[in-house]
């Protein structure tokens, strides 16, 4: 497997983040607003588009199943595509063009509009409800018939009686309904009477309708104010080839966005410069920022950079204070009852806040409340309104369910950025738009993907060949045929190499594992197999470093820990280490038998140690400084000499000895006391008789969840430790593994739990999107036609008073028939003057 294409990184980077590289080609053009632009004649010659690039963009961007719009991650047409494919349609037919393309939306909306709606029936999105019913009505308003087959006509029904009961609820503008109804005045039916002085009182000082391209070209057909001429002008002069959703749109926040689409893809690593330009400006605009202006209109998108950058800013080394990205939006009890009434529009930006908020220090109290907040949030979008869990969730709900269940601490960053990669065109959303999510540009996201996938099977050619490496090297010395304890050799190397891209040194990586499996199975030698004399036999022998007098299991432990102490001390000067650190992992390996000698003693004698003293040694058994410290002498930069055995460890790595001990002993309390041997949770009941066992277990995390805390901000804030960087990383990494395998369960001692998420690291192969063929316009012409099944409909017709504010006359008229299907049928007159 050949590494990735470097031609292809800086093809990425000018594309990117070349400075002449406008930021607005990173995100998707908006089908449903390009073709409203498309829509507006010219001031001169009425039978002309005034914007005939728009037009162009809709004849060149149908997908070849007939709609407009975004497909998930397998070529499938989501929701959105069924009011922009209308809108697209609505379009071409009024400049009399694009005949076939009309056609085979027509068609696309009949043949799927039961799966689309499907999903929705019972949680139908605002948005929706409020668009589709005007999209179907502007269609038929041209002369364009909408076939709705029987098994629809219900959930079309509901939607259409959806837009009333809303229309009827909320003001123009209103407090607590986002975005407001005015933003969509291009679907606001003749029955909401509006004037031209509610949409000049309501302008933005560009001209536009709450930046609403779709809604500012309504806004500019019916008043045909020279203001929203000017907004759309310069929107068309900066976006000439299809319009975004929002205009204009924060540039650092699309920046923002492709660093985060970056790290999530796995691809960090070869923009390294490019990534800290971009964060260290967004510090220096924070910073400098005098004074905070509540938003009014874009408070999903702000909430989604600052929630960015935050986990950005943070993970990077960078002192951001959460009240200074989140204390407008806790103190604002307007916007937090905007966010709660709309969770559907605000879902992935409550995501991107979640994820933010697992990065708490000790005393961020806005963190917590954060925290709290979104997950509330969260959770109530993966029920129905009767709080049922839903059957069927979306791959955007799985990633929640799987963020909510899983700790941030807990994911494997190997494993998640291969989902990223699998279901990037479904959970690739930024934030939410009035219409649609705001999505990165195709043009840039296939040359992200990839490289993202090159880079993917490239660490899998690599992982599988170092354990591969690995087998070889602990069955050579004896260790995976014991004839007891655990063989978990699989399982040491997949836990250092998924869990974070740190470290990205193979013998780094090696030596980690290596270590975890001597680890493994001398604990099991000490707590199961050897007797009180073989273990203080064993010891004298490591006291000496010298096997003379060992026998058995104890002698081929001691000689394949000899290899790997005597390997990593001739490395290390080989590569230049002006120190013979030989004799300091001989007394770190020391350390940590006579440890679990102690435990030995206590456990056989059945002396309860004070627990004060079980943590103290506890820290040690753990054995995770054991792990870290010999390889951090192989990071650049590297760990000191004098930090490998230090009088005192750094609060660093103390904090992380006493996480893992209480997350080991967490999940191993019942094994452990069936054995007889003590633990923290046990040693806890004996001292505290009031105490029941979820209790004990509560303390526990109490105690891990404040100590995680500290230890997150040592690692990521710099000044905090006297460790270098990548050794703090390091010691994130072994956090995460002790994470997968203890957090909810011991995954570490179960022999299947963990095989799946191998296999997906190093073995499968990435699964690759299938695109739909092009639909037979011909063939589904000629399907069985369904029985007759018609419903009343209400019928409108469209007018403008001489004042032009909108007004409606509503008939009740019979149903049209076509083919034998039920037709929900509107034939309104023009939306504007000349329209039609």
């Amino acid at each position: 497997m050949e590494s990735p294409s470097s031609s292809l990184v800086e093809k990425i980077k000018g594309k990117i983040f070349s400075s002449n590289v406008d930021p607005y080609t990173s995100i998707c053009p908006s089908a449903y607003d390009t073709a409203w632009l498309a829509m507006i004649p010219d001031s001169h010659n009425s039978f002309k588009p005034m914007f005939k690039n728009c037009l162009d963009w809709l004849l060149n961007n149908q997908n070849q199943q007939g709609f407009w719009g975004e497909c998930d991650a397998f070529g499938k047409p989501t929701l959105e595509t069924l009011p922009a494919t209308l809108a697209s349609i609505v379009a071409l037919k009024k400049w009399n063009t694009g005949a076939l393309m009309i056609d085979t939306g027509l068609v696309f909306i009949e043949t799927n509009i039961e799966k689309l709606l499907k999903d929705i029936d019972n949680n139908c999105p605002r948005w929706f409800r409020i668009v589709f019913p005007a999209m179907v009505q502007l269609s038929e308003s041209v002369g364009l018939e909408i076939v709705f087959p029987d098994a629809v006509t219900g959930s079309v029904s509901r939607i259409f009686h959806g837009q009333q009961y809303l229309l009827n609820k909320e003001e123009l503008v209103g407090k607590h309904c986002f975005p407001p109804l005015l933003s969509y005045l291009e679907a606001l039916p003749p029955t909401y009477t509006i004037s031209e002085e509610d949409i000049r009182s309501n302008l933005s000082d560009d001209g536009s309708v709450f930046q609403s391209p779709s809604a500012t070209a309504k806004a500019f057909m019916a008043t045909g104010k020279i203001e929203c001429l000017a907004y759309l002008q310069s929107l068309i002069q900066r976006c000439p080839d299809g319009v975004p959703q929002t205009y204009p749109m924060d540039e650092e926040l699309i920046k923002l966005c492709m660093v985060n689409q970056l790290q999530r893809l796995g691809l960090a690593e070869h923009f390294v410069e490019e990534i800290d330009e971009i964060l260290a400006k967004v510090y220096r605009n924070y910073v400098e920022q005098e004074s905070w202006v509540k938003p009014t209109n874009m408070v999903a998108a702000q909430l989604h950079k600052d929630s960015l950058a935050f986990h950005l800013l943070r993970m990077h080394g960078y002192s951001v204070s959460p009240s200074l990205l989140f204390r407008w939006f806790l103190d604002d009890e307007e916007i937090r009852t905007r966010v709660e009434k709309e969770p559907e529009h605000f879902s992935t930006t409550m995501l991107s806040m979640y994820r933010a908020s697992n990065l708490i220090f000790c005393g961020e109290n806005e963190l917590e409340d954060v925290k709290s907040f979104t997950r509330d949030l969260l959770k109530r979008s993966l029920v129905t309104k009767n709080g049922e869990t839903q059957r069927k969730l979306s791959q955007f709900q799985q990633m929640v369910q799987r963020e909510l269940n899983i700790p941030w601490l807990a994911h494997m960053d190997h494993l998640d950025h291969r989902i990223w990669i699998e279901e990037n065109e479904e959970v690739n959303f930024l934030w939410k738009g009035k219409t649609s999510h705001v999505r990165i540009s195709h043009f840039h996201n296939v040359d992200l993907l990839q490289l993202a996938m090159q880079n993917y099977e490239f660490k899998q050619s690599i992982f599988k060949s170092e354990l591969k490496e690995l087998m070889r090297w602990a069955q050579n010395c004896g260790l995976t045929n014991m004839g007891f304890g655990r063989e978990k050799t699989t399982y040491c190397y997949y836990a250092i190499a998924a869990a974070t891209t740190y470290p990205n040194d193979t013998y780094v990586r090696m030596l980690v594992a290596k270590s975890a499996v001597m680890i493994t199975v001398a604990d099991d030698f000490f707590d199961a197999e050897g007797s009180f004399k073989e273990l203080n036999d064993f010891m004298n022998a490591v006291r000496r470093w010298d096997s003379k007098g060992l026998s058995s299991h104890g002698k081929v432990i001691f000689e394949a820990l000899d290899n790997l102490v005597s390997e990593a001390s001739g490395k290390y000067v080989e590569q230049g280490g002006i120190h013979d650190i030989q004799s300091s992992l001989q007394d770190l390996w020391y350390e940590t038998f006579l440890s679990w000698l102690t435990e030995a003693k206590w456990n056989k004698k059945g002396e309860a140690p004070s627990i004060d003293d079980y943590l103290k040694n506890g820290m040690i058994s753990i054995a995770i400084h054991t792990m870290i410290l010999p390889a951090s002498c192989f990071l650049n930069p590297s760990l000191s000499y004098e930090n490998l055995r230090p009088a005192q460890y750094e609060p660093i790595t103390k904090l992380l000895m006493v996480i893992c001990r209480l997350l080991n002993d967490i999940q191993t309390y019942k094994r452990e006391t069936e054995e007889g041997k003590w633990n923290f949770l046990g040693l806890n009941l004996m001292k505290n008789p009031n105490f029941g066992m979820e209790d004990s277990i509560a303390l526990g995390r109490e105690i891990i969840d404040e100590r995680t805390k500290e230890f997150i901000q040592h690692v990521l804030v710099n000044g905090q430790s006297d460790l270098p960087k990548p050794c703090k990383l390091l010691h994130l990494t072994c956090l995460k593994v002790f994470h997968l395998f203890y957090n909810s369960r011991n995954a570490f001692d179960s022999n299947t739990q963990l095989l799946e998420d191998i296999n997906k690291a190093i073995y499968l192969p990435l699964r690759r999107n299938t695109k739909t063929t092009k639909i037979d316009l011909s063939q589904l012409r000629s399907m069985p036609k369904m029985k007759d099944k018609s419903i009343q409909r209400p019928r409108f017709n469209w007018s403008f008073k001489h004042n032009r504010s909108f007004c409606v006359h509503q008939v009740i008229s019979p149903p049209a028939l076509r083919n034998g299907y039920g037709i929900i049928s509107f034939n309104p007159k023009a939306l504007i003057p000349g329209f039609i």
